[in-house]
């Protein structure tokens, strides 16, 4: 989990930001037990800055600490799920109906030139490169709107979200589907329709959200309210 990039950042944030990482993209599964003594051995450090990031994780849901018992990665929470999902959903159907009114070719071009890179990843089966263009897209879309902190406040609300998404990107045909819709978007917002645009992304967000849920039925062991510690 270590990255020399991360020297300069105190300790207990790059701890924070690592184990954030890892337990989003699903490298630590939900559920699996977090040992402090082996953290503190991996970083080089003392149980302070170890605790202050486990800290955090768990107000944001992330991790679940049991007293004399242990420190778990939580399971994935579909209700916290669904919750970002319907605050991102209300915010990027404002935003994109405001970029309509922002948009300029350039901005068609960087959009197009996102989904270009979106199809070359995609053909290479690179699934986290092509998630991380997912969300440049949207960020995008969000400073075309004139309010860039939209894609902030999204991206704090979708972290469990974003856990079943790393479930359902392997589904067959679903990212090919994801980037069709995304074509769809650019596609309104250079004909400047702000309700062709709304409709591209709420069939866009709805449909990418059944895919997600739909792993709610098949690992449902990972999910809350299953089998686990």
């Amino acid at each position: 989990m270590r990255t020399d990039k991360m020297k300069t950042i105190p300790k207990a944030e790059q701890i924070y930001w690592l184990l954030r990482q890892a337990i989003v993209h699903l490298e630590m599964q939900p559920g699996a037990i977090i040992s402090e003594k082996d953290l503190c051995a991996e970083f080089g450090v003392s149980r302070t800055p170890v605790r202050e990031a486990l800290q955090r994780l768990a107000d944001e849901g992330l991790v679940d600490v049991f007293p004399h018992s242990g420190t778990y990665v939580s399971r994935i929470s579909f209700t916290v799920a669904e919750e970002g999902f319907v605050i991102r959903r209300a915010l990027e159907i404002e935003s994109v109906r405001k970029a309509v009114a922002n948009v300029t070719d350039r901005d068609v071009a960087q959009l197009k030139s996102i989904i270009s890179q979106m199809q070359a990843i995609l053909d290479s089966n690179q699934l986290e490169k092509y998630l991380d263009c997912d969300d440049a897209f949207h960020s995008a879309i969000a400073t075309i709107s004139g309010y860039p902190r939209i894609w902030k406040f999204i991206t704090l609300a979708k972290v469990h979200l974003d856990r079943m998404r790393q479930l359902s990107a392997p589904v067959p045909g679903h990212l090919a589907v994801v980037t069709e819709q995304h074509d769809t978007i650019v596609r309104a917002l250079a004909s400047r329709n702000a309700d062709q645009a709304e409709l591209a992304m709420r069939i866009h967000l709805d449909s990418s959200f059944a895919v997600m849920a739909k792993m709610h039925e098949d690992q449902g062991a990972l999910f809350d309210g299953k089998e686990g510690p």
